[in-house]
């Protein structure tokens, strides 16, 4: 065999690995189309076109409690929310860095629930956070900030390495998801439609300091220079959750930081400003107040989308063809989805439409 043959043998060989290891990373990840589809929210927004006048950024404070839907619908605003489970301040702000590779909204919210988390807390959620993204240095300096002791950089390159001992679990969604997930929000919005009041809240207990961590502030100060930079007006909200407890010694924290630096901030929770919302804690969350259902998440997309829109001179988009095709299709897809889960809520007192089990 010629020296040449053996080089294009070789190089064949090479990329067939690369190929079979590509594969079997692929096959090995998470697929989160089961109990927990929120793992796919980072990944979500590559698809989502980048034509959005407002990007939230933010936990499940955001992506469970604003309707980009009615945003539209009711003000012609195109927004987006890159969301994501137990997200981090410093995740918000990699993410928000990240979606300026693609585009430039007119203004930029951040829920400010995660300024409670001075350092990085769990694995699992690191991963919701960072795996969607696509490879990017603010991806890499992402990975950097959030490990945990026990994570290592290399594991998030190659996912492999984390997920190598998957073989063992595999299941059908594994398979039927190989290539890409079906789509399971709208604008980044987790939809749900079922009540749960919010009863017996409990208050939270005394802490021995209320000071947020420095880490906080830095990222915060970084989120706040980006858009400044970037001529992005960010706006500062506290959603209606009533928990986990928003303690009111946080809150003036973020009201002189606002101040200082002329921020809007919004706090949903203030009880004037809920009565003004319309946001009904017995009918409007799902889960006894953590976060809204489908109709809190309206009411207070209503309010705001009011707010952004005057505010921040907001134009109506409904008049735009290629826009208002892409919202079409997310407006089908969320009524249907509405209508599924009241189907299922009435059939079988759930929204995935579980069979109860037999007594």
């Amino acid at each position: 065999m010629t020296k040449g043959k053996i080089l294009l043998c070789g190089t064949g060989m090479a990329a067939a690995s690369v190929l079979l290891l590509a594969a079997a990373q692929r096959l090995l990840m998470p697929k989160y189309m089961g109990d927990v589809v929120e793992g796919n929210l980072v990944a979500d927004y590559y698809d989502s076109g980048y034509d959005h006048d407002v990007l939230f950024v933010g936990d499940c404070e955001c992506y469970e409690n604003f309707s980009p839907v009615t945003m539209w619908q009711e003000y012609g605003i195109s927004s987006y929310i890159r969301g994501s489970a137990q997200q981090l301040i410093w995740q918000s702000y990699y993410l928000l860095e990240d979606a300026l590779r693609y585009e430039k909204p007119d203004v930029a919210v951040f829920n400010v629930l995660s300024m409670k988390y001075g350092e990085p807390q769990n694995e699992n959620y690191n991963r919701m956070s960072i795996d969607g993204m696509r490879w990017s240095q603010s991806k890499s300096d992402n990975i950097k900030a959030s490990m945990t002791e026990d994570e290592s950089y290399l594991s998030y390159v190659f996912p492999i390495l984390r997920f190598h001992s998957r073989w063992n679990d595999l299941c059908a969604d594994d398979f039927t998801y190989f290539f890409g997930a079906e789509p399971n929000f709208f604008s980044g919005y987790f939809l749900r439609a079922d009540v749960k009041p919010a009863e017996n809240v409990p208050t939270g207990r005394p802490l021995t300091d209320y000071a947020f961590a420095d880490t906080c502030w830095e990222y915060l100060d970084k989120m706040r220079t980006l858009c400044d930079e970037t001529g992005i007006k960010l706006v500062l909200i506290k959603a209606p959750s009533v928990y986990p407890y928003w303690y009111p010694q946080w809150n003036k924290q973020i009201e002189e930081y606002a101040e200082k630096y002329a921020l809007p901030y919004i706090n949903f929770l203030d009880e004037d400003l809920m009565a003004e919302t319309g946001v009904d804690l017995s009918s409007d969350t799902y889960d006894g107040g953590l976060h809204m259902n489908v109709y809190g998440a309206e009411k207070l997309s209503h309010w705001f989308g009011a707010y952004l829109s005057r505010t921040f001179s907001l134009g109506d988009r409904r008049d735009e063809p290629q826009l208002s095709a892409h919202w079409r299709e997310i407006t089908e897809r969320y009524y249907a989805e509405i209508a599924r889960q009241k189907d299922n809520l009435e059939k079988y007192g759930n929204v995935k439409g579980e069979q109860k089990p037999e007594e």
